[in-house]
């Protein structure tokens, strides 16, 4: 996705230096892409551990009256960056900064989100509120699990979108007559999002989900006979679902399959499935980094950091970040 910055008359970028931008372990690599967007260094922190395993975190230079911007997804191992983040946030409140912005390229324990049984969890709005206590004042996140998420929060989130990114890289490469498929009901909005930007039909897997992390194809919606296919989804974790729907929608004549998602979490048998499947590529984002023991062949990693960086200036600046996308 191209991003623009807007600059005054004379060439200088709008925002001060008190825009400061720190990061955990969970990505340093995306943050410091952010980082270089933006033209300024990381912030000087150290995140250390007590010898029973507790973390300690040390802000290393001033950051009163500062915006600042903590990145740091909540990916695996999700534990640990979770309270990396809360404590963080808890050290640069402390500090008086001036506002907060925790910046979550994935938010994770999104996938309870609503009691389905009896006595179960909703983790989603647990961490919503953990964020807000510890005092953050805004929220950027990228494509969450379930749009109602927005709504755990009682302090202003913005939320950004996986799918312009995917679907100019699958326009550069010059799909032959694209069909864009849906892994499930719940991601048809994605699914027509995207087919909208590639002036494609789109498909629905119909599938059951038995137990957590398992799968079952039931049925395609949708004539893919002599299409390629791009299954598009929010998260590939074990990879279950994807490659499933890759051999169905080969099974009923489509001419090649390629997945994109935006947030790789890649666990368990992810890898060895998805290189053995019928797939022909496999692209995601750098939201989650993914380690090169996690890396394949067919593996594609495009950059969210202009986006992100861009998204940042404008909450910086108090300017609309919706504007992104139109």
């Amino acid at each position: 996705m191209k991003v623009s910055r807007e600059r005054e008359g004379n060439g200088e970028m709008l925002y001060t230096k008190q825009l400061k931008i720190f990061t955990g372990n969970a990505n340093p690599q995306l943050a410091g892409e952010i980082a270089d967007y933006l033209g300024i260094e990381l912030g000087d922190v150290r995140v250390s551990y007590f010898s029973d395993g507790e973390i300690c975190v040390t802000i290393n230079e001033s950051v009163r009256g500062a915006d600042v911007f903590v990145v740091q997804p909540t990916c695996p191992p999700a534990n640990k960056n979770v309270m990396e983040l809360l404590i963080m946030i808890d050290a640069l409140k402390r500090a008086s900064a001036r506002r907060i912005c925790a910046v979550l390229p994935y938010y994770g324990y999104a996938r309870q989100d609503r009691k389905l049984k009896a006595r179960e969890p909703i983790t989603a709005k647990l961490l919503a509120n953990l964020i807000t206590v510890a005092g953050a004042t805004r929220v950027l996140t990228m494509d969450l699990h379930a749009g109602q998420i927005q709504g755990f929060f009682d302090i202003p989130l913005d939320h950004l979108l996986g799918v312009p990114i995917l679907g100019e890289y699958f326009q550069n490469i010059g799909i032959v007559d694209p069909i864009v498929v849906s892994p499930d009901v719940g991601g048809v909005t994605r699914a027509r999002d995207m087919a909208s930007r590639l002036e494609a039909a789109i498909a629905i897997i119909d599938k059951r989900r038995p137990q957590p992390n398992v799968s079952e194809v039931l049925h395609v919606v949708g004539d893919v006979k002599g299409k390629t296919a791009i299954l598009v989804d929010d998260i590939i974790d074990t990879a279950g679902t994807i490659t499933k729907a890759a051999e169905a929608l080969l099974e009923r004549g489509a001419r090649d399959v390629y997945a994109c998602c935006t947030h790789p979490v890649i666990s368990g048998p992810a890898r060895e499935r998805l290189q053995a499947s019928p797939l022909k590529e496999v692209v995601v984002t750098n939201t989650i980094p993914v380690p090169p023991e996690k890396r394949f062949p067919k593996l594609k990693v495009l950059t969210v950091a202009p986006l992100f960086g861009e998204s940042i200036i404008r909450i910086h600046q108090d300017l609309s970040v919706s504007k992104l996308f139109e």
